[in-house]
């Protein structure tokens, strides 16, 4: 087989293989939400020192932000059986729209794991066992429009698992007098993607109603670069600019 007769099987297998492994089947979205938005795809941009992604999407974009570093602190007992450690990182931002407004978002995301771990005594004896007894997850963001400081939004999610507790995940937007609840989907959540890896996102909920929904991974082997979002366009602009700065603060997390 000649040279050009190689890279054209080879250029022919590789449009099959996309095709067929790698084809975009993004996260399942309520129809009422699908009927009245369109996905804007997200530019992820660069991450500097110091700084959070550069996202952006449709009318927003990160205009400033800052990464804090990540402290970790560890405990263990006088032969590690029993170990806890837990990490903080903070973030800032600020989201702007086309019409200058802008939201100013606060972070932080706390972790905490304890852990039990066996002793090895030899090859082939060891006491005690390794075991999960805390994963705890907790990120929370505070968003401020426009430097009001009289209403603040504040995103709250949470995971906690281990042996002896599971809460399956709580997570939520609320100014006080509001309440939107966030709820995990997929794209498999019709069974309908035989992926290993489905798409990943989160479905925004307002008195059962979808309002917004952001997909923060797009399965695959490459699917952090194919993030997306939907916002409802009957929301008002303040409503859009609260949910964006929301869901840019669960990109950063996630990504």
């Amino acid at each position: 087989m000649s040279r050009n007769h190689i890279k054209t099987f080879l250029f022919a297998m590789l449009l099959i293989f996309a095709g067929n492994g790698y084809a975009q089947k993004n996260i399942i979205i309520s129809e009422s939400l699908a009927a009245n938005s369109k996905p804007l795809k997200v530019k992820m941009g660069t991450q500097k020192m110091g700084k959070i992604w550069s996202f952006k999407f449709g009318d927003y974009e990160v205009a400033n932000s800052k990464n804090g570093w990540t402290t970790t602190t560890n405990k263990s007992n006088l032969f590690n059986t029993k170990t806890d450690t837990k990490s903080t990182e903070k973030f800032a931002f600020t989201l702007s729209n086309k019409t200058g407004d802008f939201a100013r978002v606060n972070a932080a995301n706390n972790i905490e794991v304890k852990v039990l771990k066996e002793i090895e005594l030899s090859t082939f004896l060891s006491i005690g066992e390794n075991e999960l007894l805390l994963d705890s997850r907790n990120f929370t963001a505070f968003i401020n429009i426009n430097k009001d400081t009289t209403e603040t939004w504040v995103l709250y999610m949470n995971v906690i698992t281990g042996n002896t507790v599971d809460n399956g995940g709580t997570a939520f937007l609320t100014n006080s007098d509001r309440k939107i609840h966030i709820i995990s989907t997929t794209s498999n959540k019709n069974g309908t993607d035989s992926r290993t890896f489905p798409s990943l996102g989160y479905e925004f909920f307002e008195n059962e109603q979808p309002i917004c929904a952001l997909q923060y991974f797009g399965g695959g082997a490459f699917g952090m670069n194919k993030n997306i979002v939907w916002i409802h366009d009957n929301l008002d602009s303040e409503l859009k600019l609260i949910l964006a700065a929301a869901m840019t603060s669960i990109l950063q997390l996630k990504n």
